[in-house]
């Protein structure tokens, strides 16, 4: 083989991993650069150039001095219980929305799909107005409750779970319901173990909208306890707008939870993401 011809082979696997490289980079450079900052002392310069990643002194004061200024993890909590009433919720209610769009037969099954289809159309900031109104008027403003109610039941979330059951193979119920087993039997026996995968998907993207979510508890919410902590942190940028050491910390801080929820259901997100496509 000539030497022109092996170049272009030697050339294939870098111009591959270049773009991988590059993204890799805008996804997880910032989070690098916020952990770097959040570990430097008080006499590191974390404006200097070039920047350094890895801190000459590193310390965890910037985290104990976060405690000290905020209720951080009083904030945690709520941010938590918000965030794990969002998962069952939504698991259970897109769970349910699902396998009755997929596998059951009904009058305007159509018509609800395609309301489904159309509330992913509708920007959240457009409803934000009538959703504080129906939460003063049952009297759930300034709770957890209102803050988790209108997100209770994401329309993706029954989408993703309509197409991941109407992905099984009808022979499987079909066996079941010769053997006499009904609708909630096929949905819990059969059904629900062959998309946990999704579940886990379901669980992944409603943990994170309510962990991250800054708008909606901005509205509802006026008692400091009931804070959740991206409210909360936003008490940092105000009171110690100079000190981005304190900032990156409480970043940190609220990074934490969705990486270890990542890293504990990666294998069943991974499966779930087939289980879910939507068919040709």
């Amino acid at each position: 083989m000539s030497t022109t011809a092996r170049r272009p082979r030697r050339w294939r696997p870098l111009l591959r991993y270049l773009p991988l490289l590059a993204v890799l980079a805008l996804a997880v450079g910032p989070f690098l650069w916020q952990l770097s900052t959040s570990l430097k002392g008080p006499g590191e310069d974390i404006y200097r150039y070039p920047p350094s990643l890895v801190p000459h002194h590193p310390t965890l004061g910037n985290y104990r001095d976060v405690a000290r200024t905020i209720p951080v993890w009083d904030f945690a909590l709520n941010s938590l219980k918000v965030a794990l009433a969002n998962v069952l919720t939504n698991c259970a209610g897109a769970a349910l929305a699902g396998y009755a769009l997929a596998r059951l037969r009904f009058r305007g099954r159509g018509a609800a799909l395609a309301v489904f289809l159309m509330a992913m159309l509708v920007p959240v900031e457009s409803i934000m107005i009538a959703q504080f109104v129906t939460m003063r008027e049952l009297q759930l403003n300034d709770t957890l409750v209102g803050v988790v109610l209108p997100g209770c039941i994401g329309a993706m979330n029954v989408l993703l779970m309509r197409n991941a059951f109407a992905r099984l193979p009808y022979e499987v119920e079909e066996a079941a319901f010769v053997d006499g087993a009904n609708a909630w039997q096929r949905f819990v026996r059969i059904a629900l173990p062959s998309v946990r995968g999704t579940l886990a998907v379901v669980a992944i993207f409603a943990f994170m909208g309510a962990w991250d979510d800054f708008l909606w508890p901005l509205i509802v919410l006026s008692d400091q306890s009931k804070f959740t902590l991206t409210i909360g942190l936003n008490f940092l940028h105000g009171t110690f707008a100079d000190n981005q050491r304190l900032v990156a910390a409480g970043s940190v801080i609220a990074v934490l939870p969705l990486l270890v929820l990542f890293a504990c259901l990666q294998r069943y997100f991974f499966r779930g993401v087939g289980e879910g496509a939507v068919k040709g």
